[in-house]
């Protein structure tokens, strides 16, 4: 099989790798850059490329870094400042898959291959009636599921997930098994593939600073003075400066920039039930379209996360817009955030839908 395989210089893609050329894929690396938004040169990158180059040189493949910069910073870059402007939360990883990785890469390049084999942590089923599912990976801490889930089917059709089988400890063993040069390297902790950019300094440069009030909700008092809004978000512990802790990040008051902030390890400001949803989309198909879907079971996250949290769905009357009652109490509940959307299970990502803020409780 001709696969066209997107590597990323970490050593998850490189014992994606390993393991196509392993069941004897003819497999093509492609490194996608992006460069960076302050027009320097990306130190970052260029060791991202010299370790795929490397990774090409120890399997005889052909590699080639293709250029997606001005398609990620109109579309992905713009969402995610458009959507912190709004006082909400986004979520460029998804927005990245989505568009660049299995869409602008795809249609100039993917397309001429078999399949697209990705080094994220997911897998995929087929069922009896052959339809392929995204499904949740053997490591439930590394599963990247949830920043997967607003990928189309057609984009599903056309993926696999080389690694999705293996638990991170095994992929590291892989990768030092077989001496890869990057086996030991660090996971990026950077948004999407912009590397080492810090969010809040990424944020500064295109929105600017906007100094305004930290008050504590309950009684009104000023706590101390943020910089500016979209610096924070709802549930947000870290980061905001008070003594006397830890204090939550519980609403925003967008017009006058102002932050209130609950404290206690056990405030139930930061906890809600609620999740409406706006804009779900579902992947292979709408489980529940001859159903009323009224209270069905699911599992499902509102943040990168491990646990799958239980809840129940139901339709509502517009197209897209569905609530999530869950059974236990959810913390920061971000409005602009994605709600995935699993199985009773947590086997299958069904799909996912924006978190609206309305009727959080």
């Amino acid at each position: 099989m001709k696969v066209a395989a997107l590597i990323s210089g970490g050593v998850d893609s490189a014992v994606a790798v390993h393991r196509l050329v392993e069941q004897g894929h003819d497999v093509h690396l492609f490194y996608i850059r992006i460069g960076r938004d302050d027009g320097s040169n990306d130190c970052s990158a260029d060791e991202d490329i010299e370790m795929c180059q490397l990774i090409a040189s120890r399997y005889h493949l052909p590699f080639e870094v293709v250029p997606l910069h001005d398609e990620y910073w109109d579309h992905v870059m713009r969402y995610a400042l458009d959507t912190v402007k709004q006082g909400l939360t986004p979520n460029p990883d998804m927005m990245c898959n989505l568009v660049i990785k299995f869409g602008y890469f795809e249609q100039r390049w993917g397309h001429e291959f078999d399949i697209t084999a990705s080094g994220h942590y997911a897998s995929t089923e087929i069922d009896p009636d052959g339809h392929k599912w995204l499904t949740t990976a053997v490591d439930p801490v590394k599963d990247q599921t949830d920043f997967l889930a607003r990928i189309t089917y057609p984009q599903l059709q056309h993926i696999i997930f080389p690694i999705g089988d293996l638990p991170k400890s095994e992929v590291r063993r892989i990768a030092i098994e077989n001496r890869l040069p990057n086996a030991t390297r660090k996971d990026s902790q950077g948004i999407c593939f912009l590397g080492k950019i810090n969010y809040n300094d990424f944020i500064r440069r295109h929105l600017g600073e906007r100094p305004g009030p930290i008050i504590e909700f309950e009684t009104g008092r000023q706590l101390g003075t943020h910089r500016g809004f979209w610096f924070h978000t709802i549930g947000q512990r870290k980061g905001l400066g008070l003594s006397g802790g830890p204090w939550y990040v519980v609403k925003k008051d967008i017009e006058n920039n102002i932050i209130y902030v609950s404290g206690g390890y056990d405030t139930q400001r930061q906890y809600g039930r609620s999740l409406h949803l706006t804009e779900t989309r579902f992947i292979t198909l709408d489980p529940w379209a001859d159903t009323p879907c009224q209270g069905v079971e699911i599992r499902f996250k509102n943040r990168h996360m491990p646990a799958f949290l239980s809840a129940r769905l139901s339709r509502l009357s517009s197209p897209g817009e569905f609530l999530i009652e869950s059974d236990q109490p959810v913390q920061g509940i971000a409005p602009g955030q994605f709600a995935v959307i699993y199985d009773p299970t947590a086997h299958r990502c069904l799909g996912s839908g924006i978190i609206s803020g309305q009727n959080l409780q």
